[in-house]
């Protein structure tokens, strides 16, 4: 890796987060794209997916299909402007098989396809290491999707939420065309790209799964950062770009978001040449954090003890690895705080089933809240909405057009019972993309609950209140 040279010219600089922002990584300059992987040919199925059981992934809307999406490059409209990102779909691509998403964000100054090919170390170091992990794991289908995100003027400065908004058309894209397990959504980056992934981790909590920080620090922002989200940050004493003490913050932000017990994990001495890596004790099951500190090379992703060099014989990747992982589809977190009312921001009044029916197919009205289990929402690691723990929040026959009434149903994992919880206040059907809506701007008791096209308007302004 030739990372050397590339750091030196950025090192001038005095002010340490331009610096940080504006710097390449260690993994070398971009190297030709390693041919994409494109998936193996399946015939599209009649019918939709199959209910997929409580216990099992919850897979999305392209599960049952043929892939609508290839490996390579492609193009997506976003806040109205073109964005790019490269896919990696592994090899014997199973449409039955819900996967694992790893999202992998590039430095400043570096590229996609920096990430997807590995730079000068080729296909060893591809997504920071993990491609090679997940491809050995000893399965003949690795279970593992790759994205790699083309940044603005090569960063992630996230202005006015663009970045985040290009993530969630993105992740809208992905599940619609590819079979993905929406409780293994998971984000990795360097640097600027360190600082995407936290950004993530403060305003997407419920969408993913779990985050790995390369050094970061907070570059793009933190919209929410009040709730708990796995977190693994990794950072070197010797980051002279970064401070370290911009990765602890991270850090401790999310040891306070997920309950675990304060304390100063242990270092490395300086000069040691080694790594340290520490499990928090005390978080809240489901929610881990680790924390690796490092001495010997810098501001980089891939030191390697016993020398101030890198490489992609690193041990930061089977780290990482590891972490993500450890996260089993049939076992996801406990959600935190419980059941909540959902108020609408217009009317002051709550997401109400009438009368308290449990009769699938019920419609959903606003109505005074009052604390009762007909106004008690869940939200769970598969993105469902649950009301008396076993009927589903759900767009009536699947649909994905304007009118379609949201109705209760038994839950079954299917897609038209996943929604997006967003940061913004909306709360879209991820199968459509549509924003739950009280009809006609009403805000009466009464008012049925519908999809409709997302205006920003106060009608699908929403807030989870316990």
């Amino acid at each position: 890796m030739k990372r050397r040279s590339l750091f030196a010219r950025l090192l001038a600089s005095t002010v340490l987060v331009t610096a940080a922002i504006g710097m390449v990584p260690g993994t070398g300059p971009s190297a030709a794209a390693a041919p994409a992987t494109t998936p193996a040919p399946a015939q599209a199925q009649a019918q939709a997916a199959t209910a997929v059981p409580a216990t099992t992934a919850a897979g999305t809307g392209g599960c049952g299909k043929a892939p609508a999406l290839a490996g390579g490059t492609h193009t997506i409209t976003s806040s109205g402007q073109n964005r790019s990102y490269i896919l990696r779909v592994p090899a014997n691509y199973d449409q039955n098989h819900p996967y694992r998403l790893v999202f992998g964000f590039h430095w400043r100054g570096g590229t996609a396809n920096d990430v997807d090919s590995g730079g000068t170390d080729g296909y060893n170091w591809s997504y920071y290491g993990l491609r090679r992990l997940a491809d050995n794991t000893g399965n003949a289908n690795n279970g593992t999707v790759f994205v790699a995100p083309q940044g603005f003027d090569n960063g992630w400065a996230n202005s006015n939420g663009q970045d985040l908004t290009f993530v969630d058309d993105m992740v809208r894209q992905l599940e619609a065309g590819l079979c993905i397990d929406t409780t293994q959504l998971f984000s990795t980056g360097f640097s600027y790209g360190g600082g995407m992934s936290y950004a993530l981790a403060c305003a997407r909590p419920t969408v993913f799964r779990a985050v790995a920080v390369y050094s970061g620090a907070n570059l793009s922002g933190c919209d929410g950062g009040t709730q708990p989200i796995a977190y693994m940050g990794l950072h070197g004493l010797r980051d002279n770009v970064l401070p370290i003490d911009l990765g602890r913050g991270l850090r401790d932000q999310f040891v306070r978001n997920n309950g675990c017990a304060p304390q100063n994990p242990p270092e490395p001495p300086s000069g040691s040449l080694t790594h340290t890596v520490t499990t928090y004790s005390g978080c809240r099951s489901g929610y881990p954090v680790v924390w690796a500190a490092f001495d010997g090379a810098g501001h980089d992703p891939g030191p390697i003890d016993g020398c101030t060099c890198d490489g992609w014989r690193t041990w930061t990747s089977g780290e990482v690895w590891k972490f993500f992982s450890q996260f089993s589809s049939t076992t996801p977190p406990p959600i935190p705080g419980g059941d909540k009312e959902i108020v609408g921001q217009a009317s002051g009044r709550c997401v109400d089933v009438p009368g308290t029916s449990t009769t699938n197919a019920t419609q959903t009205q606003l109505w005074d809240c009052h604390g009762g289990s007909n106004q008690r929402w869940t939200s769970t690691a598969g993105k469902q909405l649950t009301v008396y723990g076993n009927k589903c929040l759900d767009a009536s026959g699947q649909g994905t057009a304007n009118g379609t009434a949201v109705v209760i149903w038994d839950c079954n994992g299917q897609a038209n019972q996943q929604w997006n919880v967003n940061s913004n206040g909306t709360i879209t059907a991820a199968q459509s993309g549509l924003c739950l809506d009280a009809t006609g701007t009403g805000t009466a008791n009464g008012t049925k609950i519908q999809l409709w096209a997302c205006s920003g308007a106060g009608n699908q302004q929403w807030s989870l209140r316990g």
